[in-house]
Parts: structure tokens; sequence; C-alpha cells
């Protein structure tokens, strides 16, 4: 007898052992709210603002991995040829950083607008990957909140955007450990 799973199975299987990304969710949540303090508190130029921000972000991953001991998440999902698609997912953003370059070079002030649009169309695709529209909500909200923003205050007040990335991602989190257990219950 084979043990032959199906699509949909499959997609279950990730999304109950990887726990939606709440790992990922939660520790971009923190980082987010640490970039938020650099551009609302530092005196520094915008540029450098930008710099410390790159530097900051590079604890997503620690936080990540610590947050997945906490919350138990499986990041290799052996035998699952689903699971390497959620990296190259994340991968995909990075495709996006040579515009943030050219933003942060010529356009310092609105460096964190396109960083904040970038990490939320950057989460669109685990709507699908995980059957979770609360991704696709955030994603939205990430993106466009980020742009009515700077749009409408002045560039001294531009740290809202990471606040706004931030509160939005805890909330997805929240949002994902709650849909988490009741999808375990359904499948239990």
């Amino acid at each position: 007898m084979t043990n032959i799973k199906t699509f949909k199975e499959l997609k279950i299987q990730i999304r109950l052992e990887a726990k939606n990304g709440i790992d990922f969710i939660f520790a971009a949540s923190i980082v987010w709210l640490g970039i938020s303090l650099i551009w609302g508190y530092l005196a520094n130029t915008p540029y450098e603002k930008s710099i410390f921000t790159f530097i900051f972000g590079s604890l997503l991953l620690p936080l990540a991995l610590g947050f997945s001991k906490l919350f138990k998440t499986n990041w290799k999902i052996k035998d699952n040829p689903l699971q390497p698609l959620g990296l190259w997912l994340n991968f995909a953003q990075l495709i996006y950083f040579p515009f943030l370059i050219f933003i942060m070079i010529k356009y310092p002030d609105y460096f964190i607008m396109a960083y904040a649009i970038i990490t939320g169309a950057h989460l669109f695709p685990y709507a699908w990957y995980y059957d979770e529209v609360g991704y696709a909500v955030i994603a939205i909200l990430i993106s466009v909140g980020a742009m009515l923003i700077a749009l409408t205050i002045s560039t001294t007040d531009i740290f809202y955007i990471p606040l706004l990335t931030s509160a939005s991602l805890l909330a997805l989190g929240v949002w994902l450990t709650v849909r988490h257990r009741k999808v375990k219950s359904k499948e239990s």
C-alpha cells in the first residue's frame, strides 16, 4: 500500500507543522518595532537610519529561530515537496532590494516606506501557501497603509510606517495563532 499524499494534504501538513509561519511573523513584529524606534528617536540622517534598519533587520532570522523553539514550529518538513516553496517565497523579496538600495541612496526620506511596502507585499503569496486570508489582508494593509502615511505626514513623522508594520504583523501573528488552533482541532 502506498502512502502518497494529495496536494491538499501536503498543504495542510505544512500549515500545521509550520504553524502558519507564526515564528517569523512574531519575530518580524519585534524587528519592525525596533525599526520604528530607529526612525522615531535617532537624530541621524534618513540615510544613516536606513543603514541601521538593515543592520537591525538582521536580527529577524535569529529571533525567528528562537520563536520556532518556543512555539515548536517545524522549518523542515521531510518528504513534503511543497516545503521549500516557503523559503523561496521569502527569498523573493530580496529581488526587490536593488530598488530599495536606489531609494536609500536617492530618496532616503522614503526608504522606510519602500521597505515596508516590499515587506507587506511579500506576505501576499503566503495567503495561498498557508490557506490563510489574514496574510492577504495584512499584505494589503501594510503596503497601502505605508504609502498613505508617506503621502499624508511629514517625513519627520515617518516612524509611523514601521509602527504600522509592527502592529499589523503582531495582529497577523495573533490571528494565525488562533486560526492554527482551530485548524489543528478540526484535523485531529
